[in-house]
């Protein structure tokens, strides 16, 4: 988790950290802050945090009014119970949010339910603020499962070798143009690719591989 909240406060991304934001935690110290809140936990559990990605079309939103959006989503999704950081990534052509909360809230220590109905309820809150602020909200494709340029994605990170792969995958996505530069950077970072008709990976000491297809990446890209 520490890892995934370095990467997206990364100084040269997000402005000097001028893009960067929380809420019921200091961003500097978010991952000790998180582990203190899961510590009381009522269900213990893998998932330590979610993870979404709001995208916004090249070129039609400013980084304020992005980060502010930003904002509007993660308050309407935690509802003031859930420790969140937010940060506006813009050292690419496409400015994008990434919003890591906790996954135990630090009201009555109850976890977060993801879910399909929560997954589309906060996209449909996404695709609302970008309305609501004159931006597109792009038709999904046939195919597309839903998603569109107003996106996110709640993805659980966790402690499994496959939540650890999906933290990776997510952070290196915004940073390349296509499926065989994800496999030359995860290969970079030491992980093990096995090709075939399903691309897997393996990271160091991982005993089964685990499937790309399985986290939508191909697909992503």
């Amino acid at each position: 988790m520490s890892k995934a909240l370095d990467y997206i406060q990364n100084p040269d991304k997000t402005d000097g950290k001028m893009l960067v934001s929380s809420f019921g935690c200091s961003y500097e110290t978010a991952d000790i802050e998180f582990e203190y809140t899961l510590s009381q936990a009522l269900q213990k559990g893998n998932n330590l945090a979610f993870h979404l990605i709001q995208s916004f079309e090249p070129g039609e939103v400013d980084y304020e009014t992005a980060h502010k959006i930003g904002k509007q989503l993660a308050d309407a999704v935690t509802k003031g119970q859930y420790e969140y950081v937010l940060t506006t990534h813009i050292d690419k052509g496409h400015v994008h949010n990434h919003i890591i909360f906790c996954a135990v809230n630090f009201v009555d220590h109850h976890k977060y339910n993801s879910n399909k109905r929560s997954y589309y309820g906060i996209r449909n809150m996404s695709d609302r603020l970008c309305r609501e602020n004159g931006l597109s909200v792009v038709v999904p494709k046939k195919g597309n499962k839903g998603k569109s340029y107003a996106e996110y994605q709640a993805e659980k990170t966790g402690t499994s070798w496959k939540g650890k792969l999906k933290i990776a995958v997510d952070a290196l996505i915004p940073q390349v143009s296509s499926f065989e530069e994800l496999l030359q950077r995860l290969q970079a970072a030491g992980y093990e690719i096995k090709p075939g008709k399903y691309v897997s990976c393996r990271a160091p000491g991982q005993e089964r591989c685990t499937r790309l297809k399985t986290l939508g990446a191909e697909q992503r890209l």
